[in-house]
């Protein structure tokens, strides 16, 4: 069969159009950027809100409290500051209960340390034995600071103290440096170190009948800050 002689030209295939101005492949790149962007967003916000579901959750169940310190007794039977030696010498005896009124979480106070302080110093210290408390029980501190100190006042300082020592009145700081662990069934926290502040602590010196006058009314809450 003979061949058809060709009418025209011959073009060949039909040659795709050119690519707009501008376009390369690096628009897919970024594209895919995005998608992985968008999708870690997606998923850190999912955690977020699973952690922060989980945290109500045991918040309602658990329901955790703070420890809370109050001072209910305190006696004051000697503090002279004597100069030019600066020697401080006082006999102080306190009351402290401390409740935990958590119902499913139990208390490791592995130290404790109790702070006296006056205009700032600090006169006394001393540590009292460690213990474990459980659920929505009370112990009861009774933290004493006796002795002599070398307390170095300034002239403020000396104002304040013969002011006090005229009105019989002495403004006394208690803080409390804890190491505690929390139990919670069979697990337990690392230790952590609160501060326990109780300020505004007033008192007098005791009568000769052995009772002591004081202008703070008990109990006294102390701030218990994690």
């Amino acid at each position: 069969m003979a061949e058809q002689p060709l009418n025209g030209a011959f073009y060949g295939p039909s040659v795709p159009p050119p690519a707009p101005k501008g376009y390369n492949r690096r628009g897919h790149s970024r594209g895919c950027g995005c998608c992985l962007l968008s999708f870690f967003v997606k998923v850190i916000i999912a955690l977020i809100v699973i952690l922060g579901l989980a945290a109500l959750i045991f918040w309602l169940i658990v329901r955790p409290q703070t420890i809370k310190f109050h001072v209910t007794e305190a006696s004051l039977t000697r503090f002279d500051h004597t100069s030019p030696d600066n020697i401080l010498r006082y006999n102080l005896a306190l009351t402290v209960p401390v409740r935990n009124p958590n119902k499913r979480i139990g208390v490791y106070y592995d130290r404790i340390e109790a702070h006296a302080y006056y205009e700032g110093k600090r006169f006394s210290s001393t540590t009292l034995n460690p213990f474990y408390q459980g659920h929505k029980n009370t112990t009861v501190l009774t933290p004493m600071f006796q002795g002599q100190n070398l307390v170095i006042f300034g002239a403020g300082e000396s104002r304040t103290y013969n002011a006090e020592r005229i009105s019989g009145v002495y403004n006394i700081e208690i803080k409390f440096r804890l190491r505690v662990r929390f139990k919670l069934g069979d697990l337990k926290t690392r230790r952590i170190r609160p501060k326990v502040n109780c300020d505004d602590l007033r008192l007098s010196l005791s009568t000769l009948n052995g009772t002591t006058t004081s202008s703070t009314i008990f109990p006294l809450k102390c701030d218990f800050d994690l």
